[in-house]
């Protein structure tokens, strides 16, 4: 399992660059890029060296990380993640992980952490990740608390939070939508995407 490291602060490099809302002399600017899945259209993020953000288009918390100004543009760790994607969606299980540079709560990147030590091709539950991290911290963590950070996730398929069940096996709560989370987990079955019901 490749291993990740979740890094509290984005490395700041001076940068002077122009956009259509003018010249911007800052800190490193995040880039978008759109990948075409199997899926529906998503858009990368990143802030250059390492993706911050992968959403499907319309998701809930679409781009919650994005921040402005932001460019299209194509890094070296796009390229990566884009390889990782469609080894993924080619029914393949990527050996590799693309540089990841998330910064939020202690605990939701705790839990995003535990969402990546799930295996291809099988699932857990809220409850059952609440219950590893309360014996992991000593402190008492609702069900309902672990599916909120995992909604939060802002790298979809990647951090794997459609691999995260009810407690009953039920599908529930997937911010690309539950049609979504049933196709990823069948194309781990099978190594094939189903077919859009609609």
């Amino acid at each position: 399992m490749p291993s990740l490291t979740f890094l509290r602060q984005f490395v700041k490099i001076r940068v002077k660059y122009t956009t259509e809302e003018g010249e911007y002399t800052g800190t490193v600017m995040n880039c978008i890029y759109r990948y075409n899945s199997p899926l529906g259209q998503m858009t990368i993020a990143g802030s250059g060296d390492a993706l911050t953000g992968l959403w499907f288009d319309g998701q809930k918390y679409f781009a919650n990380t994005l921040s402005k100004p932001y460019t299209e543009n194509l890094p070296p760790v796009f390229e990566d993640t884009i390889r990782w994607l469609d080894i993924y969606f080619g029914g393949g299980v990527p050996d590799f992980l693309p540089k990841l540079s998330l910064n939020d709560t202690h605990f939701r990147m705790t839990v995003w952490k535990m969402l990546l030590t799930i295996p291809y091709g099988e699932t857990s539950t809220y409850g059952k990740i609440a219950e590893i991290s309360a014996k992991n911290t000593g402190a008492r963590i609702s069900a309902r608390a672990v599916g909120g950070a995992v909604g939060r996730n802002p790298v979809s398929i990647i951090i794997p939070c459609h691999r995260v069940l009810g407690s009953n096996g039920s599908l529930t709560g997937y911010a690309g939508g539950l049609e979504r989370k049933q196709r990823l987990l069948e194309l781990e079955k099978s190594g094939k995407i189903g077919k859009n019901s609609k």
